[in-house]
């Protein structure tokens, strides 16, 4: 398969902060009207720092990079070269905000540093922090331990993958693209704000799927070599799609996998008494509205997707219920 790609929007001098839309649709009724808001499947990459705050906005579907999925060695091997450096450094006052700059020195603290007081700059000492997590992590890692314990030592000074599907970012913005933002999520939102604004938006009419990381060659494929006259087609991109989305777990989906592997991950998710089920919120068929009663047709299967059949609630066991 080819590699997929997709216009990437990075923060000037911070390339790693980067924001692709991956897929975007407009639901249409059969007259060719608007039905509800569009649909953004989203990739950010951004400080692991700021993850928590992303994680506030309870209308996003979302998937994101795991520390009990990375290697360890992945995770040192980037967070000594390229980690996470903060480019906003506020003076300490009263609330949540920084309204001034700070670029006062500070106290190292390696042993070198105790009979003599040696100062750093501020992205010294944050470096001298990480070199100590980097060693920290890389000796647990040698004694034996799970990476669901050393990677959390690298967290701050690392990088994170999310993948975001949602038809409301408004309130996002509102928030996030404002002076009292948290000032790197005010950059995030300032390139997700770009990236919607230059997608380009397929339509969609009711029976048709958002599907993010399919392209046209998938769905050729598996009409004529996957079609096993039971498994309606869409369904079988929807589970392709699934499992390409739960990757971003460990490394964003980049074109490279067999059809077979993809759907043995996928069967990973579903198949199981627990089903792990959040990479299917982010594939979606435009539900019908009722102009005579003034409602959706399937309401119920809309999860956080208001106007779309969200692909999580057609399956069993999707949510358990006590």
């Amino acid at each position: 398969m080819n590699m997929m790609t997709y216009k990437t929007f990075t923060h000037p001098g911070q390339p790693q902060m980067q924001v692709e839309v991956i897929l975007a649709s407009r639901a249409v009724n059969a007259a060719g009207d608007d039905q509800g808001p569009p649909l953004y499947t989203i990739r950010m990459r951004y400080p692991r720092i700021i993850h928590g705050e992303i994680m506030t906005h309870r209308v996003f579907s979302r998937n994101a990079r795991s520390s009990r999925a990375v290697p360890v060695k992945t995770m040192l091997l980037e967070c000594t070269t390229m980690p996470f450096i903060p480019w906003h450094w506020g003076k300490n006052q009263k609330g949540m905000q920084a309204s001034e700059k700070c670029n006062e020195l500070v106290k190292a603290s390696h042993p070198d540093a105790y009979e003599s007081e040696i100062f750093l700059t501020r992205e010294q000492a944050w470096l001298e922090a990480r070199d100590f997590a980097v060693s920290t992590a890389e000796a647990f890692m040698n004694a034996g331990y799970h990476k669901q314990i050393p990677n959390r030592l690298l967290e701050p000074f690392s990088w994170i993958d999310t993948l975001i599907t949602s038809c409301d970012w408004n309130n996002f913005l509102w928030l996030r693209d404002h002076a009292d933002a948290e000032p790197h999520l005010q950059d995030l939102a300032r390139l997700v704000k770009q990236a919607i604004v230059d997608a380009e938006v397929q339509i969609l009419e009711p029976g048709e799927w958002h599907t993010p990381y399919i392209i046209p060659a998938d769905r050729d494929t598996v009409e004529n070599e996957y079609n096993d006259g039971r498994t309606p087609s869409h369904v079988m991109l929807c589970k392709l799609s699934s499992a390409r989305c739960a990757r971003i777990s460990y490394k964003p989906f980049d074109g490279d996998a067999s059809y077979e592997r993809e759907l043995e991950r996928y069967d990973m998710l579903v198949s199981s008494d627990r089903v792990h089920a959040s990479p299917l919120e982010h594939q979606a068929t435009p539900d019908v509205f009722s102009e005579e009663y003034g409602n959706w047709d399937e309401a119920d299967l809309h999860g956080n997707l208001s106007g779309w059949i969200q692909f999580r609630k057609t399956i069993p066991n999707e949510n358990h219920v006590t």
